[in-house]
């Protein structure tokens, strides 16, 4: 998928993982992201979309993580700084969602800082309640735990 002429998305391959710890940095320092290890970005590639630049960077990601036969979740989502309100982030987050939808998902969500940003492509504001997997898995060993901060955004597909 091409996004104007600034970004191409494509799955993401091992060569990527330098370009998205260096990407992720700026936004797991704001916790906006959770920290994800090189040993963990390299573990999960194959759930991994990236935008490259017209100069070969990574300038955005995003993730699809499976937690049934029937959900998943949209993680990881970073968009760098200068390429933000450039269609960049749509680009990924149709991406992994055309994804989930060849999977034969029935649902994706996410949690996030910038709900707007969802329901403008659709998802809809629910409780994180609904993803006792998401909690379970994730939410325990986020510092934020106490005093989360995200609202929880899904899309019936």
């Amino acid at each position: 998928m091409t996004v104007s002429t600034l970004a191409d998305v494509r799955a993401a391959v091992l060569a990527d993982v330098t370009g998205m710890e260096k990407l992720m940095a700026p936004f797991v320092a704001t916790g906006d992201l959770l920290p994800r290890s090189n040993y963990d970005l390299c573990r999960h590639i194959k759930e991994y979309v990236v935008a490259e630049g017209a100069d070969g960077e990574i300038v955005g990601t995003a993730s699809l993580k499976v937690y049934s036969t029937q959900l998943a979740e949209i993680a990881g989502l970073a968009v760098r700084d200068d390429q933000q309100g450039r269609g960049v982030g749509r680009a990924l987050v149709e991406s992994v969602v055309d994804d989930a939808r060849a999977l034969g998902l029935r649902e994706v969500f996410g949690l996030t800082r910038k709900p707007m940003f969802f329901l403008r492509l659709g998802f809809r504001a629910t409780e994180k309640e609904q993803f006792p997997l998401k909690v379970w898995a994730d939410c325990a060993r986020c510092p934020r735990q106490d005093a989360c901060d995200e609202v929880a955004v899904a899309l019936t597909l």
